[in-house]
């Protein structure tokens, strides 16, 4: 695609055909307020970010994560000539299928569903998008073709291509990594091929639209910065540690999970330009002053992150509207290893605190006792939904992942409620 050309119907077709009902709006804003319109998406204001929901005033959630990642990846899409509405839409339905607690939730959720595929939040996002939000419906009476939806099933929020698109981190299935086979990130099961397919259909193998990358950044900035100034603000950090060595030294063997190529030399450099800057807190004691000096790092950090991927994206492409496949985004490593050490930061000092060890301990738990009970009592103890897909399954597979696809709905606070009535009532 020339990169002055706008989008094209194309990208504009839904995967089930439907006329406008009100003339005037743009496919992408449709798209936009059908996202924030879904129940999906209220539900991860109850989903955990970093710090589980109800444990501080005013935690950041899953929901909070998305507006914000959406703010930072619509200015800095519309800088580079994306539809704004495109690539808002993309950065707040790239979470949408995050499970109950989280990052934990979803490796127990992998655990319980290996008998079906397996479970990755960025697929179930997509699952969500296309099949489990009711929204629209396929016509029960066509015919079905190699990339049309069966025939009467729901199609989910029948979002455009380019919107499904731009919220696909990951375009590839389950073992398919274009350079990882090993990789545990992916973005389809095998169910939900037929859709996938469709999305895909006549892009390059692997690679992700421009759309997407931009929404990638922008997670990486949002969640990098936010975590740092919510770890600051908890007293979780003290700035003055950063400055000692040994603290240093494992700050990096962190960071290196991150930047895998990057020498411990070169992440210090990158804290080192971080903690020069007249921005860079010396110290933090909740006065008024240093909360707006933290709101300030944030700022400063988010400017500085987007900008320079903004400038070097120009500095390669030119000045032109930079869309779908036309771009690639280009993150200057020096940036790229300043992210990698903020979220060093959030782990080692929010993340990888001891009652936060435990916590996740006895999340696993819940949702490890959550799918056996299930799995034993369904199509019993399941919203009506989804026990109408385990009576209709057609093998165990399915109707496993049908009790999935329940768990994963929940919030962390339905998620507890549900496993004490099912536990005390076993």
């Amino acid at each position: 695609m020339d990169d002055t050309t706008p989008y094209d119907p194309n990208a504009e077709a839904r995967w089930v055909p439907e006329p406008d009902k009100r003339p005037g709006r743009t496919a992408f804003q449709r798209d936009r307020a059908r996202v924030l319109h879904s129940a999906a998406i209220r539900r991860l204001a109850g989903t955990t970010q970093v710090v589980a929901p109800l444990q501080s005033d005013f935690p950041r959630t899953r929901l909070t994560h998305s507006l914000e990642c959406a703010q930072v990846g619509r200015e800095l899409g519309a800088a580079l000539g994306c539809d704004p509405d495109l690539v808002e839409t993309g950065c707040l339905a790239h979470d949408i299928g995050h499970p109950p607690f989280g990052h934990t939730g979803e490796e127990a959720l992998d655990q319980a569903a290996r008998e079906c595929g397996g479970f990755e939040g960025n697929a179930q996002s997509l699952r969500i998008l296309t099949r489990l939000e009711p929204k629209r419906f396929a016509p029960a009476d066509e015919s079905p073709t190699r990339l049309a939806p069966r025939p009467g099933r729901s199609v989910g929020l029948n979002l455009t291509r380019a919107a499904l698109d731009a919220a696909t981190k990951y375009p590839w299935a389950r073992g398919r990594h274009p350079a990882d086979p090993s990789s545990t990130k992916y973005g389809v099961y095998g169910d939900d091929l037929p859709v996938f397919r469709w999305m895909r259909a006549g892009t390059p193998d692997g690679r992700k639209c421009f759309e997407a990358t931009v929404m990638d950044w922008s997670d990486d900035v949002a969640y990098s910065t936010h975590d740092v100034e919510d770890g600051l603000q908890a007293g979780h950090i003290d700035p003055d540690a950063l400055r000692s060595a040994e603290e240093r030294a494992e700050l990096f063997k962190i960071a290196e999970r991150y930047a895998p190529d990057a020498a411990p030399a070169e992440l210090a450099e990158a804290l080192d330009r971080l903690q020069a800057q007249e921005w860079w807190p010396r110290s933090y004691d909740g006065s008024a002053r240093a909360r707006a000096g933290l709101k300030d790092l944030t700022s400063q950090l988010i400017g500085r992150f987007c900008l320079a991927a903004e400038q070097a994206t120009r500095a390669r492409y030119g000045p032109g509207r930079l869309t779908r496949y036309g771009a690639e985004l280009v993150v200057p490593r020096p940036v790229r290893l300043e992210c990698a050490v903020l979220k060093a930061v959030a782990v080692r000092y929010v993340m990888q605190r001891d009652e936060q060890a435990q916590l996740r301990s006895r999340q696993r738990i819940v949702i490890a006792e959550l799918a056996d009970a299930l799995t034993r009592s369904a199509p019993h103890g399941l919203d009506p939904v989804f026990a109408a897909v385990h009576e209709e399954a057609e093998d165990d597979r399915a109707a496993l992942r049908a009790v999935i696809d329940q768990i994963a709905t929940l919030t962390d606070a339905s998620a507890l409620a549900l496993h004490a009535r099912l536990i005390r009532h076993r």
